[in-house]
């Protein structure tokens, strides 16, 4: 008796186990349940990936890049590798130069650089844009009694890591105002800059990033440190744009009803110019074709809120736009419905409504300006077109 209970047992014991173990067979990702042989295998995995390099980990760019790849997943038919790298100066190199990327996040003073200083052969021909991120803002933080851009004549600022957007913008900002400053050299965390800013190891850091930054929001708003502004001139009408913080942005470090002025530097979405007919060029063409279709998806929670302030339609001086993006973006203009051309024409409505503040042909740099209030307006009015 006790045998056959025991028997019992053993075998509601095994069957839960033997349950337990085909539950977990069922929940075993489809990727990985495919079968074939390793160049099989390989070679699908590599058809249609496309690496994108991002951007520092801290960075907001990065989380663009993941996000961008998740709306345009599509299995082993289409996949983005979203890559760490050194920072938006350095993407560009890394573009031209490294394997496996075949598109990147840089900056427009980044592709001037290159250019005219690098004089990289064939470069308007050999890379080509998506679209134009948003601008990002020029953070200088120092101590309260360093109160402009000439205090800092002579002192000692961190302009980032290698590679990071202010190791190319800060330079080019000091030079054009004509204030010389002692070039701190080495990788240096942002929390780390900040200390020591406040410790008066150094005098001042640069950092390029979308507003608002989390490391910055965080500085306490007694720690004496604040936003060294930035006076926009003729000096940066070329690359840059008007830029400010206000107490919405960084309530730490701007008091209520106050602003303070800096410069912007335009994002770009770059892409490697492949030969067509290639599988190269076939990969971005897809990427480009998904992301597009997809779009609408970017603007939704939880996605970050700044893929809103993105006019599609907004041009890069100097730059070419990739063939496929400008074929997507006229299909986007003729599609009755569509969003964009929706938002298109309520901005056209907006700049040509009678007042004052009236703009029906603005340069880039006021189109850019007025696109960001048209969106803060647009927003305020619960989204309703302007009348």
């Amino acid at each position: 008796m006790r045998h056959a209970s025991f028997a019992v047992v053993a075998g509601i014991v095994l069957g839960s186990f033997a349950g337990v173990g085909l539950a977990q067979a069922q929940a075993i990702p489809k990727s990985l349940q495919d079968s074939g042989s390793e160049a099989v295998l390989r070679e699908r995995k590599n058809s249609w990936t496309v690496g994108v390099a991002g951007g520092l980990l801290e960075g907001t760019r990065l989380r663009f890049v993941d996000e961008m790849a998740r709306v345009v997943a599509d299995g082993d038919n289409m996949r983005v590798m979203p890559l760490i790298s050194q920072g938006s100066a350095s993407n560009l190199e890394d573009l031209l130069y490294l394997r496996g990327v075949d598109v990147a996040v840089t900056q427009s003073d980044v592709f001037e650089f290159f250019r005219t200083e690098r004089a990289t052969p064939n470069l308007d021909k050999r890379v080509h844009y998506i679209f134009r991120f948003p601008p990002s803002e020029t953070h200088i933080v120092a101590k309260k009694e360093i109160r402009s851009i000439e205090d800092l004549r002579g002192k000692k600022v961190h302009f980032g890591s290698d590679g990071a957007s202010g190791t190319l913008t800060g330079p080019i900002l000091f030079q054009r105002l004509g204030v010389q400053v002692q070039q701190v050299e080495g990788t240096m965390d942002n929390p780390t800059g900040m200390h020591k800013v406040a410790t008066g190891e150094i005098d001042a850091v640069v950092r390029v990033t979308s507003k608002p930054t989390a490391y910055i929001s965080k500085i306490p708003a007694n720690s004496g440190l604040h936003l060294v502004p930035i006076p926009f001139s003729k000096k940066f009408t070329d690359y840059y744009a008007l830029g400010e913080f206000t107490n919405e942005d960084y309530p730490n470090m701007v008091a209520p009803g106050e602003r303070v002025d800096t410069i912007s530097v335009p994002g770009v979405l770059a892409v490697y110019n492949w030969p067509k007919n290639t599988d190269r060029y076939r990969k971005v063409e897809r990427f480009v074709e998904r992301l597009f279709a997809n779009w609408d998806k970017l603007l939704q929670k939880p996605y970050h809120p700044k893929w809103k302030d993105i006019n599609l339609a907004a041009t890069v001086e100097g730059w070419t736009r990739f063939s496929v993006a400008e074929q997507e973006l006229q299909r986007l203009k003729g599609s009755t419905g569509s969003t964009q051309q929706d938002l298109n024409r309520e901005f056209q409505a907006f700049l040509n409504r009678p007042g004052e503040n009236a703009k029906p042909n603005p340069n880039q740099t006021e189109r850019e300006a007025l696109f960001r209030q048209f969106l803060q307006w647009r927003d305020k009015q619960g989204g309703g077109r302007p009348r």
